[in-house]
């Protein structure tokens, strides 16, 4: 079943995430709960990876739960190599995962409902 939460990102230069990511490491600094869980280094990049085509499949993929890629593509009439590359992109962010759908095929399956931002001019 679909999550209804939303997953909150956050845009952070790769210096910035870098010292976030040691900050953590070494124990100097907790993540709060309501921080973002996913980063981006850029608006261009988050644009990018939640297209309004890709947002879309999102969507299809969060109501229709396909049984596999192969599904997935007839219901979208995209080409299946351009579709896994996509849905690998969308899992690497942490927006879908994958479940065993029948015999050996693999089941895409939203993680979240919706996105939110947050972002800080400094």
């Amino acid at each position: 079943m679909t999550s209804t939460t939303t997953l909150k990102v956050g845009i952070a230069s790769l210096e910035q995430y870098k010292a976030r990511t040691m900050a953590i490491a070494r124990g100097e600094y907790k993540p709060s709960a309501d921080e973002p869980k996913v980063w981006f280094q850029s608006i261009e990049s988050l644009s990018q990876v939640l297209s309004e085509k890709n947002r879309a499949l999102l969507a299809l993929i969060a109501q229709t739960e396909p049984e596999s890629v192969n599904e997935l593509a007839l219901r979208t009439g995209r080409a299946k190599s351009n579709l896994s590359r996509t849905l690998k992109t969308l899992e690497q962010y942490g927006l879908i995962h994958f479940e065993k759908g029948p015999g050996r095929q693999m089941a895409p399956r939203a993680n979240y409902s919706g996105v939110s931002l947050e972002m800080s001019f400094q």
